[in-house]
């Protein structure tokens, strides 16, 4: 009988299984894949999700991978330019975007020291449930056997994507859905050094680039949903005619000197969505729960920081301090709340244009050294959205850059 049974083994997954087993609660976590093992990704990590890697005694094992330090950050947002970084968060100077092979890997090797239980190439196919409805376990194939295999546990809680079984079988209601805007391609090149760059045209394209590992760079476009069968009609070439018409130096670059490593990959998102994530003995975290639009990056620092507020709430109830249904509950508000900010943000400028209002402060920013490290160290989760877009502190900007008049604008509604 397990305390704590966690369904996803990635980066919702995994940490919650460690941040819990620390504690001395009896984990198990199951997931359907083998590690290492790639999955689709944004690969970027935060300057707020690295501070919890280093809470966590697990930011050097990353960085012994050999992963790049990205310490500039270029934006261009349809004629808008923003370049810089963030102020020291937590005494880090700079982001990173690791393959998920090796991101992953190191997760689940550390809910395994931690005393978790891990199982590998275990598909779930039910929940089982008391004679009161709770969640008490679950049900499923580990690969190469016959029959299901059941284990039963106190709590369940699916970390298993945006494509969850588990929120599936609970009936976990969507809310707070916005249709997704775009799609992406991504691949790894060798032969190219540039810095991270996240430009936007004035035609709903995009280009994206930073570096990962084994001195790869990940080079990503993004369009409207509407020209996904267009685009996939000739990927190759759609690819690179975006880099040559937003940065025409990048896309000569990448054809004379870039060299494909692996296949194109789609990312063609479902749309953005919270989903009811707490319910009689069970709970979401991760995409499982709150999945928004891969455009801010945000995907993994999120799962980890919203991963140790769940934790701390199932360890509240585990340890008898408050009821285990309340505590969760509490977590799923708190997720709420506290990225609320985000998500309305991510949700907008994924259209791949901007609205008036972001378009006033994104301008007036451009023009303010000072604003932009604000700018920066907001994304880097050092300051809170509330903060950065605070009525007071927009005005202080448009007085600060002599911003005309008739474009201050200080409220998005």
């Amino acid at each position: 009988m397990y305390d704590v049974i966690v369904v996803g083994a990635r980066c919702a997954g995994s940490p919650l299984a460690m941040l819990l087993a620390r504690q001395g609660h009896r984990v198990l976590v199951v997931d359907r894949a083998t590690f290492p093992s790639d999955t689709i990704s944004t690969h970027f990590i935060q300057q707020a999700g690295l501070s919890r890697l280093k809470e966590w005694g697990l930011l050097d094992r990353l960085l012994d991978t050999g992963v790049p330090p990205i310490r500039t950050l270029n934006f261009a947002y349809t004629g808008i330019d923003l370049s810089g970084f963030a102020d020291p968060i937590d005494g880090l100077t700079e982001a990173y975007a690791p393959r998920r092979t090796v991101l992953d890997k190191i997760l689940v090797d550390a809910a395994r020291d931690a005393g978790a239980e891990v199982i590998e190439d275990f598909a779930v196919e039910e929940l089982v449930f008391d004679e009161h409805g709770r969640a008490a376990g679950i049900r499923g194939k580990a690969g190469g056997e016959e029959g299901l295999k059941e284990f039963r546990g106190s709590f369940v809680v699916g970390a298993d994507g945006r494509n969850s079984k588990v929120a599936d079988l609970v009936r976990a209601e969507f809310y707070d859905v916005v249709p997704a805007a775009c799609f992406v391609y991504y691949s790894y090149f060798s032969g190219i050094e540039w810095e991270f760059h996240h430009q936007t045209d004035f035609h709903h394209q995009q280009i994206g680039t930073w570096p990962t590992n084994d001195g790869l760079m990940l080079c990503a476009v993004m369009r409207k949903k509407d020209r996904f069968r267009e685009f996939r009609a000739n990927a190759e070439e759609n690819f690179h005619s975006i880099y040559d018409a937003i940065v025409p130096e990048l896309g000569q670059d990448l054809r004379d000197n870039g060299k494909r490593e692996e296949q194109l990959r789609p990312m063609l998102y479902p749309d953005n969505y919270r989903r009811r994530s707490s319910g009689p003995g069970w709970a979401l975290v991760g995409d499982a729960g709150y999945h928004k639009d891969p455009f801010t990056g945000l995907g993994i620092t999120d799962a980890l920081k919203y991963t140790e507020l769940l934790a701390e709430r199932l360890h509240e109830g585990l340890a008898g301090e408050r009821p285990i249904d309340e505590a969760v509950a509490e977590y799923v508000r708190l997720r709420d709340e506290d990225s609320r900010g985000s998500y309305a943000l991510t949700c907008s400028i994924s259209e791949l244009e901007l609205t008036p209002y972001f378009d006033s402060v994104f301008r007036a920013t451009s023009m303010s050294e000072g604003f932009k490290r604000r700018f920066f160290t907001m994304l880097g989760g050092g300051i809170h959205g509330d903060e950065f877009f605070a009525v007071d502190q927009l005005e202080k900007l448009y007085e600060e850059v002599d911003f005309p008049a008739e474009k201050r604008i200080l409220s998005p509604g």
